[in-house]
């Protein structure tokens, strides 16, 4: 198995990133300027996952305002204005990525628009440690749909056997069954997935990803 090609698939939000404010603030500032009640910040956080347009939907209706075509274009201007006020890297999750460079190829597949992540990534200090990254608005339908993720398989010649996908929710749980890749949940971020589901490991903290990895891809 030592020498077959691995690949290492991370989620970005509540992943590698802890964006949960900047996100917050975003949607409550669009709840805000329709007049309605700002929501907990945590509640938020619970509908990140399948997208901006989703995450409006759930906000805008959580607030009890209407969902429009206007709604997802202002929420991401007002996003891309606070993407990187409070938003950086779980703490350690540098080193965890410097740790597992040698175990196998490192990318990035999100549901968040490519030209925001890019931006995240670089400002973060991130990008040199991943071969590639996909966004949700790209040729590939957004997850739990396998085919970004089969994708990558796809490009690495990676067995599903030898591929985890490293995230914190239920989409991306579903994402790597989807495709028949392992699993490490990241259970330190702020997705809505409560349990480990079937095989798989998990990560309490970002230092703990090198030895979940270790554990699925011995």
């Amino acid at each position: 198995m030592g020498n077959l090609p691995r690949l290492i698939v991370f989620d970005l939000d509540g992943t590698l990133i802890d964006s949960r404010r900047d996100l917050a603030d975003a949607a409550n500032a669009l709840i805000s300027e329709r007049g309605g009640t700002p929501l907990d910040v945590e509640a938020i956080g619970r509908m990140v996952g399948d997208g901006a347009a989703m995450l409006v939907r759930r906000a805008l209706t959580a607030a009890g305002i209407p969902v429009d075509e206007s709604s997802v274009p202002r929420f991401l201007e007002l996003y891309d204005a606070r993407l990187l006020r409070t938003t950086r890297p779980y703490p350690g999750i540098h080193d965890a990525l410097h740790a597992i460079r040698s175990t196998g190829t490192l990318a990035v597949l999100t549901n968040k628009p490519l030209a925001p992540t890019r931006k995240l990534l670089s400002a973060l200090g991130l990008v040199p440690l991943f071969d590639s990254v996909i966004g949700g608005d790209g040729p590939f339908p957004r997850k739990p749909d396998p085919q970004g993720l089969q994708h990558l398989m796809q490009q690495y010649q990676a067995a599903p056997a030898h591929t985890v996908l490293v995230g914190d929710s239920p989409i991306d749980a579903a994402t790597a069954r989807a495709a028949g890749a392992l699993f490490c949940w990241a259970r330190y971020g702020f997705g809505a997935l409560d349990e480990l589901d079937g095989a798989g490991a998990r990560a309490d903290s970002p230092l703990d990803v090198p030895s979940a990895i270790a554990r699925l891809l011995p």
